[in-house]
């Protein structure tokens, strides 16, 4: 079986997603060497972080989390990319998969009752296929045996990307795009909102303008990577 592997390995070589150099056969979609190297945030180390900060005074996080630091034009923003726009679903449950072994080995999050991921509109999700927050919602649902819910929340608009929009744009750009459907399902619920990516925080204050007032409600979110001191 080795040497098959070997053979399709020459035939069919597998990259890794970060640094596009070549994956060994006991690698798999991110080489070891970026996995130590990538830029860990180590927020769940820190009893105040930079996404605390962002939110703080707007919305209540009992937890604000990120794998990696975004590097701008790097191996971050490659698997980002890779991720959204290749059909790299598997990255997005891989990474899922990764940081709630790192989380679950430091009895953080283990208080979550619910994951819901940043939905897409309707459109969007048809154009893509996937949704990417989805997918790395899996993954992290997956290792904490907590259930994913992905029609709580539905995006009522079809908003422009946020890539090249300011600060001031991207909250105008998300102000009331969003709809609580069933409430009570959050009701003295501990809910982990998952996004891929987190840049100025419009998107998720957004979300938790539209889940606010539902009894009892506790927030926490979590996302791939962390780029507000980069847009």
């Amino acid at each position: 079986m080795t040497l098959i592997n070997d053979f399709l390995s020459l035939i069919y070589p597998r990259y890794c997603e970060a640094c596009g150099s070549n994956l060994y056969k006991h690698e798999d979609l991110i080489c070891n060497q970026c996995i130590i190297t990538l830029p860990h945030s180590n927020y769940h180390l820190l009893s105040v972080n930079e996404i605390n900060l962002l939110f703080a005074g707007r919305v209540p996080l009992i937890h604000a989390l990120c794998i990696f630091n975004f590097e701008k034009s790097g191996r971050v923003q490659k698997l980002i990319h890779a991720l959204k726009y290749q059909n790299q679903m598997g990255l997005g449950i891989w990474l899922g998969n990764y940081y709630a072994n790192l989380l679950k080995a430091n009895s953080i999050l283990d208080d979550v009752d619910l994951l819901i991921p940043i939905p897409l509109h309707k459109n969007k999700l048809k154009q893509r296929g996937y949704n990417q927050s989805e997918c790395f919602a899996k993954g992290l649902s997956e290792i904490f045996e907590r259930p994913m819910l992905n029609n709580c929340i539905l995006r009522l608009s079809e908003t422009s990307t946020q890539t090249k929009k300011k600060k001031f744009e991207r909250w105008q750009n998300v102000e009331g795009v969003f709809k609580i459907n069933n409430p009570s399902i959050l009701e003295n619920k501990h809910v982990l909102l998952v996004d891929d990516v987190i840049t100025t925080g419009a998107t998720i204050d957004a979300a938790w303008q539209t889940i606010k007032d539902i009894e009892g409600i506790k927030i926490s979110v979590i996302s791939i990577a962390f780029a507000a001191k980069n847009f």
